[in-house]
């Protein structure tokens, strides 16, 4: 039985995890759940999966989740520094890092530390500090194995191909739900037009950065790191359908892609048990129901973020970092009705251009830049709506 830590169980990436191993609870033993602040669903996870910690971020919340699992042998904490105390803890064997934003940095580093396998959903833990975390992992001998859907179908087309140079790998995207709009379409966007996804359930913040493409765009640095490959080997497609999760193309020219109906559960089943695949009853392909697949190329510059972030990883140093925290703000800002959706582009590229770069940043310059970062782009949202 693989013991398991969750980190984030509450949002849709940690209740979905959930679901993989409530379906195989001889193969699965959850040990650790997390929660940023829904501690009533955190209270009803704890009470079904019987974690040996729990853990609340909001400290205003520990004494109601407290109260609730005192009848449990459940330890309680709290607090965002608890979190990088759990994801080491020794009883685990795998850590689920399913946190939403830069949070995730700390917890990783700290799992990594102590040897702990990473199942990745926490795209932004690579975006901040890829050079960081790959060496970590490398020095102790730690998986990082990807949970999101094209990176996993990227890993799935890998296996058995270790001998193998990779000359290019497509990054599928959908296209989100304003594929094909123009500007000015964009201009008058509302946050309820750009959380209705045409394929994908999501979480508000990642549904966002996919109708803007900055979620590729991420995705792209995120790609970079855990297959070493350079910018140029890098493509993004948009490809509708959602059915080809991404593509390897080999120097032979030979392609592998892998393909799925559109269900996290499949890319978040296949981490947790890697490399053994297991049985379920996930919906199945029929290519009857898509008697035709579609391709072209990503609009960089109507979605300006793809652009951004393709422009952060050749700048490379703390760029990614900075471009990574400014979006989190003017994400946040835009589910506020506070900027406007093509607003988001102009503010990250504004700090990409006055925060202090650094070339070789070490954990401090990266924990530096994020804070200067969200500071500048909370100040330069504030100036928009003046």
């Amino acid at each position: 039985m693989k013991r398991i830590t969750i980190l984030g169980s509450t949002g849709s990436i940690g209740t979905q995890a959930l679901e993989v191993v409530r379906d195989h609870p001889t193969t699965f033993k959850v040990v650790v759940l997390s929660a940023l602040k829904n501690s009533a669903l955190l209270i009803q996870q704890a009470k079904e999966f019987k974690p040996a910690i729990v853990v609340i971020c909001d400290e205003s919340k520990y004494s109601e989740v407290k109260n609730a699992l005192s009848t449990l042998n459940i330890k309680v904490l709290a607090g965002e520094a608890a979190l990088s105390e759990v994801a080491a803890y020794g009883d685990s064997d795998l850590v689920l890092t399913a946190l939403m934003g830069s949070v995730g940095l700390k917890p990783t580093i700290a799992a990594i530390k102590a040897g702990k396998n990473i199942a990745l959903a926490n795209k932004e833990t690579l975006v901040v500090a890829g050079e960081l975390i790959t060496e970590l992992a490398a020095e102790h001998q730690v998986k990082i194995l990807p949970v999101d859907s094209e990176h996993s179908a990227i890993f799935q087309c890998l296996v058995g191909e270790e001998q193998n140079e990779i000359e290019k790998i497509y990054l599928t995207a959908s296209g989100g739900p304003f594929l094909g709009k123009t500007k000015d379409f964009l201009s008058t966007v509302k946050k309820e037009q750009a959380l209705k996804h045409p394929n994908w359930v999501m979480g508000a913040k990642i549904t966002i950065d996919s109708a803007s493409l900055m979620n590729k765009g991420l995705e792209v640095i995120e790609a970079k790191w855990l297959f070493n490959l350079d910018v140029d080997q890098i493509e993004v497609i948009v490809h509708p359908q959602s059915i080809i999760h991404s593509i390897v193309q080999f120097t032979d020219g030979s392609m592998k892609a892998q393909m799925g109906v559109p269900d996290m559960k499949l890319p978040i089943q296949y981490a947790l048990n890697y490399p053994d695949r297991l049985k379920n009853d996930f919906k199945r392909f029929n290519f009857l129901d898509y008697p035709n697949f579609s391709f072209q190329t990503a609009d960089m510059e109507t979605f300006r973020n793809l652009n951004l972030a393709f422009t952060s990883l050749r700048k490379g140093g703390n760029m990614p970092c900075i471009l990574n925290a400014a979006n989190e703000i003017v994400v946040e800002a835009f589910l506020k009705d506070k900027i406007g959706f093509l607003q988001m582009s102009d503010v990250i590229e504004q700090c990409m251009e006055e925060i202090s770069f650094v070339e070789n940043p070490q954990l401090s310059d990266y924990l530096e830049t994020d804070k200067h970062s969200r500071i500048l782009a909370g100040e330069l949202v504030t100036k928009s709506i003046v």
